[in-house]
């Protein structure tokens, strides 16, 4: 077994060992850490540490999804300030594939597309008010967006072919 394929398994078996030790150790100073959220880090943190340390890049997308979910887990009822929203899930997977893209030169376009799209539903009410005069063809606009969406897809897989 090469060096880099004992990466990913090496971080897991240490992370779930430490999780589950200071489980039965009752260590009270890390009582609120025994939830699932925190087995999502874990497996997160293997695949980074799979993407970085192995150069496997294609892994960061998925480390930074599964870290970024755990972490949004522990803490949306901990933070007021923490955003309970789809947008929330959304900017951590445009995160995710533009941490890829600065390794592997691919995932660009829907990096953009996410954080753009992530935006617009995080900051949804502000976005409107700033089109003042023209809402009522905004909300027409708004309302269609998901057509928009798939239809940009179809285009995607069938139509722009390489």
């Amino acid at each position: 077994m090469k060096k880099n394929q004992k990466i990913f398994p090496g971080i897991i078996l240490i992370g779930f060992g430490l999780y589950f030790y200071m489980q039965q150790a009752d260590i009270v100073i890390f009582k609120e850490v025994y939830t699932w959220p925190t087995l999502l880090i874990i497996v997160g943190v293997a695949f980074l540490g799979q993407g970085y340390w192995a150069n496997e890049y294609e892994a960061i997308l998925p480390g930074v999804i599964l870290v970024g979910f755990g972490l949004h887990f522990h803490v949306v009822n901990k933070l007021a300030i923490w955003p309970d929203h789809i947008g929330t899930f959304i900017l951590i997977i445009a995160l995710g594939f533009l941490l890829r893209y600065q390794k592997t030169g691919n995932g660009l376009f829907q990096g953009l597309l996410f954080l753009l799209l992530s935006i617009l539903l995080l900051f949804y009410d502000k976005v409107i008010s700033w089109f003042g005069i023209l809402e009522n063809k905004v909300d027409v606009a708004w309302n269609l967006w998901p057509v928009l969406l798939i239809i940009i897809g179809i285009y995607l897989i069938f139509i722009k072919r390489k």
